[in-house]
């Protein structure tokens, strides 16, 4: 049973990512403020759904939040900060997008970027503790799915329609023998697909 919220006495937000180990495309994050005492049993770690669960929740989290935003950071900015920072920053930016300024963060994983002056927890698997940070991996793993899917009609080869931009053997067998697209991240390297990802 997830829980509705890490304390019950500052306006608190949950944050995730979603496309921070792919080869291609953006990080994107999403931030989520739902009511004190808000409860939902089927919402989840968006890894453990499937890709129909994570899309019927989506409009219900839309719906029932105090306040969403979703954010994205393209690729040349990822090569040119780093897609630790670029994940962190793509938080920031949709956490400038609240309607509500939240009084506390709480983050998925174990590191952040403090945001203005707004105290933060980072919370290791927290997508799998906290209604709001599960909530904000569902809406930026859907609205990445989406955008991937849509780049997939123009690079068929690559797969992306499985993938989501992921490395994949059929991805990295595709950017070896097509090369990479401008959807790349040249700082990502592509290994012989034949070897293990480690």
């Amino acid at each position: 049973m997830l829980l509705s919220q890490f304390q019950d006495i500052l306006i608190e937000a949950g944050c995730d990512e979603a496309g921070r180990g792919c080869l291609a495309g953006p990080v994107f994050a999403a931030a989520v403020i739902f009511p004190k005492d808000y409860f939902n049993p089927v919402l989840n770690d968006s890894k453990k759904l499937s890709e129909k669960k994570r899309m019927a929740l989506r409009p219900i989290i839309e719906k029932e939040a105090l306040a969403f935003a979703v954010a994205s950071i393209t690729p040349a900015e990822i090569d040119k900060i780093n897609i630790h920072n670029a994940s962190y920053k793509a938080m920031h930016v949709a956490l400038d997008m609240l309607k509500i300024k939240p009084e506390l963060l709480i983050i998925d994983g174990n590191k952040f970027i403090p945001y203005q002056d707004i105290p933060h927890e980072c919370i290791v698997k927290g997508d799998g503790k906290y209604l709001s940070i599960a909530a904000a991996s569902i809406l930026a793993k859907t609205y990445r799915d989406e955008f991937m899917d849509r780049l997939a009609l123009d690079y068929p080869e690559y797969d992306w329609i499985a993938n989501k931009g992921y490395p994949t053997v059929k991805h990295r067998t595709a950017v070896i023998k097509h090369g990479p697209t401008p959807h790349h991240r040249k700082t990502f390297r592509v290994t012989d697909p034949q070897l293990k990802l480690f």
